[in-house]
């Protein structure tokens, strides 16, 4: 047996996750590993079975298993028994998907195999692979979108990319433009625009407003890509939390505009976390910031700090609607609060609210 070759190695877009296509004179696999300092929150490779190159054997290969090295898959499970041709390097396509922690592996314009970005955050590893045609210890059957839920998606995805690298069909103008009209039909018009997103994909802003007594700014394009762990979280209502964009006001009387925007900066980072961290943002969740004000630790993100009466109804994007959260400075004290016991942000944001404080920043005492 020769050693197996990698024949494909794509990273994602944040680079937390590399996927990859090894291959022996036996067998084909498909792989997903975290980055090496993601490593403790995610130690598991996960592993799917592509096809045989050689005949299937009648029983599972335990003897390849026992040697460590990858196992073919049996007969009562493979399309094809006699095996198949190795896999043309030139042919073939990783395609991470739009949350950037799953992927699928295309060979010749057909889909061999998913990884679905959910199963990062479950214990064991859980793929689908074309080749396959019954459940067993290596794969799942990926069939066809018509049976197969994970078909369909990567169908979606597959057609995602092709939109955004066509400059014709690129969904940036029209989603820019739907999120600015919400702000500005509240707020007034954009007085100043800035970008966050350094050059790279996807596109990101931060949009300035203000009216006779506040600064307001929100970031634009957060929302086009769904958020990673939302599927494994919130299961058949994923759709209702995956997007979200943020915003954050300053009170003109305590701040310049060019504080206001220093204070407002914090969004540009806090619009990449999800990604970069392969984790979520959600009502009552805290955050670190060295931008937070001067004796304050950090931020409460909240759509409830907001009342009913300045909620904004923002555009649904890819057919989910999308929430907007106001970031708020909080004292170490709060933050403590908040990150040592469950549901600790949400009593935050509910004590916060009983003081008075909403979603305009303005100088305050702790309220734990």
């Amino acid at each position: 047996m020769r050693q197996s070759d990698i024949v494909a190695e794509v990273s994602n877009d944040k680079q937390t996750l590399t996927a990859l296509v090894e291959q022996d004179n036996r067998v084909v696999y498909f792989y997903i590993f975290a980055r090496e300092d993601l490593r403790d929150r995610f130690p598991k490779m996960r592993a799917c079975w592509v096809r045989n190159l050689v005949p299937a054997p009648l029983h599972d290969d335990t003897a390849a298993t026992e040697q460590g090295i990858a196992p073919l898959l049996a007969a009562p499970y493979c399309r094809n028994l006699e095996g198949e041709a190795p896999l043309d390097p030139s042919q073939i396509q990783i395609l991470w998907n739009e949350s950037d922690d799953g992927a699928a592996l295309w060979y010749q314009g057909l889909l061999l195999a998913v990884i679905p970005g959910w199963s990062l955050y479950i214990d064991h590893s859980v793929c689908y692979s074309a080749g396959c045609i019954a459940q067993n210890p290596l794969t799942f059957p990926l069939g066809s979108a018509s049976t197969n839920t994970q078909c369909e998606l990567a169908e979606k995805t597959r057609l995602f990319w092709r939109d955004w690298q066509n400059e014709f069909s690129n969904p940036w103008p029209k989603i820019q433009r739907k999120l600015l009209e919400s702000y500005e039909d509240r707020f007034g018009p954009s007085l100043k625009y800035y970008l966050i997103n350094q050059g790279s994909w996807p596109p990101m802003a931060i949009s300035q407003h203000e009216d006779d007594e506040n600064y307001y700014f929100f970031t634009v394009g957060m929302s086009i890509r769904p958020m990673p762990q939302i599927d494994i979280i919130f299961n058949d209502e994923a759709e209702k939390h995956r997007r979200i964009e943020l915003a954050f006001s300053v009170g003109k009387e305590y701040v310049t505009e060019e504080n206001a925007v220093q204070m407002a900066s914090a969004l540009s980072g806090y619009a990449q976390i999800p990604w970069t961290t392969l984790s979520w943002l959600g009502e009552g969740h805290t955050l670190m910031s060295p931008m937070a004000p001067l004796g304050f630790e950090g931020h409460v993100i909240s759509s409830a700090l907001c009342g009913p009466a300045d909620k904004m109804d923002l555009p649904e994007i890819y057919g989910d609607p999308v929430n907007q959260f106001w970031v708020s400075p909080i004292f170490t004290s709060e933050l403590e609060y908040a990150k040592g016991k469950p549901n600790g942000g949400f009593e935050l944001v509910g004590a916060m609210i009983e003081n008075g404080i909403g979603f305009v920043f303005a100088p305050r005492s702790a309220v734990i």
